[in-house]
């Protein structure tokens, strides 16, 4: 059995990437993960509990896909868990396949016809994909280029900003009619392993939404309107995986109307996940945490205060803070 903080990784990652379909997994689901959590039971043999249990549920709903979502998370699970790699597009397709069969009829099949996704962060507009005529010599194409490309030398930003290129890239073709974000997912977290590096940490588990935004951002453009393609949340995404960086990454900030945050919004709000996070935190400690001055915390505090955004609870030596909820 491998340990606890290795097993909730995968199965957290396998139920966050659910939401990129807006996908919910089931309370029993849920329930029985803990024992795989717990080191008590293996992904096979959740897998067969989960098989067992679907098998003998009466009356599933149509539109109840915590079914689809159970199935696929501990099969994101099982293929995180395993080493094996390609850089391929035949690994890319297997992948497909290895998540969805027996879930969509054409698992494992490249995508037959063209078509366009309303999308809420683009204000009901849609990227342009991939022509379905052309998909396996553009993929083909993007990996040759990625194959042949030379890392050697690149500053960590010159990586972060290339691979932000390449998976932005290799969504954007959308090879797979459904699961097209779910496959890259788990293609790109095992690629990231195969060039060295540690992924697990929370941040597909907790952003997979925003995972999916930022790849449409950074894959759109209306000229007319002064919209461009913008690879700068994808890349926020990207430090916090790869650096372990806590850059907000908040959905609302990717919407094509959204103003930027101004750099003192960026502060402000990171005192306050501060705050959220470690309700007993000391002026110092945000202090030091955030290399601002204790004075300048203590300013915005006070401001932060006014504004009703926070609230001192049992005075200051024994009290703790309370955030208030959007």
């Amino acid at each position: 059995m491998e340990n606890k903080y290795s097993n909730k990784y995968k199965i957290q990652t396998g139920m966050g990437l659910q939401d990129v379909d807006n996908l919910k997994n089931s309370s029993y689901f849920i329930n029985e993960s803990e024992k795989y959590i717990r080191g008590e039971i293996t992904l096979n043999q959740l897998e067969e509990t989960i098989t067992s249990y679907y098998k003998n549920k009466p009356n599933v709903e149509e539109d109840d896909r915590s079914k689809e979502a159970d199935i696929i998370a501990i099969r994101i699970a099982k293929l995180i868990s395993d080493d094996s790699f390609t850089f391929t597009v035949g690994q890319l397709v297997s992948i497909h396949k290895q998540l969805f069969e027996g879930v969509f009829p054409h698992a494992g099949k490249i995508r037959s016809y063209n078509f366009v996704k309303k999308e809420w962060v683009l204000d009901g507009s849609t990227v342009i994909y991939g022509d379905y005529r052309e998909l396996e010599a553009t993929l083909q194409y993007d990996f040759d280029l990625e194959r042949r490309f030379r890392y050697n030398g690149l500053s960590t930003d010159a990586v972060i900003e290339h691979l932000a290129i390449f998976i932005a890239n290799l969504w954007q073709i959308h090879a797979f009619e459904e699961g097209n974000t779910r496959t890259t997912a788990v293609f790109f977290i095992k690629y990231l392993r195969s060039l060295g590096y540690d992924v697990t940490n929370d941040t597909f588990a907790n952003n997979a939404w925003y995972f999916r935004n930022a790849l449409v951002r950074a894959n759109y453009r209306h000229i007319r309107k002064g919209i461009y393609e913008d690879r700068s949340f994808l890349i926020k995404f990207l430090r916090n995986l790869l650096l372990n960086e806590d850059n907000q990454l908040n959905n609302r900030d990717l919407h094509v109307s959204a103003v930027p945050q101004s750099e003192t919004e960026s502060r402000n709000n990171r005192i306050v996940k501060l705050m959220k996070d470690y309700p007993n935190i000391k002026t110092d400690e945000i202090a030091k945490e955030l290399n601002i001055s204790v004075r300048t915390i203590k300013s915005i505090i006070v401001a932060l205060e006014n504004k009703g955004t926070i609230k001192r609870v049992n005075g200051k030596k024994l009290g703790y803070w309370e955030v208030k909820e959007e």
